[in-house]
């Protein structure tokens, strides 16, 4: 057990170390950008990230008069997505949440391990046609989701290492709530 615990600390140190700092800047610069609303799509722990994401540059920072984010987790309403999973198929339960609502002032931040989610790249490829920005937060070796995003936060890892991946797209929440705080304190 302890060579299995010693092995996940040692790869996520490594995949810390392997940030790009600059896809971070990318995405708070489009975050401060970005004039209308910040919508967030994922599914299972990637829907919890979107979740804490929003709860983080949301609340978080509103509640401290730092930033004033509109920002909403399509995931996070499930009579809705249900509704249209039943009604419409699972791969429309984020593009029929977006269709005719998502404008340019707006930007897509999903998140997928696999970059490969069809109800992911559904609603990705709806804002691309509509010239509407994308961060895409992946894993794996990226999908498809990887080739659409505007800007790609890569966790680059062997499939079925959700646990890491995970770990980093967390961690790229925090860096980027964080980054928001310690500029107030300036």
């Amino acid at each position: 057990m302890d060579n299995f615990i010693d092995s996940y600390k040692k790869n996520l140190i490594q995949l810390i170390e392997n940030i790009d700092n600059n896809k971070i800047k990318q995405i708070i610069n489009l975050i401060d950008k970005t004039k209308g609303c910040i919508y967030i799509i994922g599914n299972g722990g990637s829907a919890a990230t979107a979740s804490h994401m929003v709860n983080d540059l949301g609340a978080g920072l509103t509640r401290r008069d730092i930033k004033n984010l509109h920002i909403e987790s399509l995931s996070d309403n499930t009579a809705v997505c249900t509704a249209i999973a039943n009604d419409t198929g699972y791969e429309n339960i984020f593009y029929y949440q977006l269709k005719n609502k998502i404008t340019t002032n707006d930007l897509l931040i999903a998140i997928s391990c696999s970059g490969n989610s069809q109800n992911i790249i559904k609603a990705a490829n709806y804002a691309k046609d509509l010239k509407i920005p994308i961060v895409g937060i992946t894993g794996f070796d990226g999908g498809t989701l990887k080739q659409i995003s505007n800007i790609n936060f890569h966790t680059q890892t062997t499939p079925e290492q959700y646990g890491l991946v995970e770990d980093l797209h967390m961690i790229l929440n925090h860096i980027i709530y964080s980054y928001y705080i310690s500029t107030q304190k300036k």
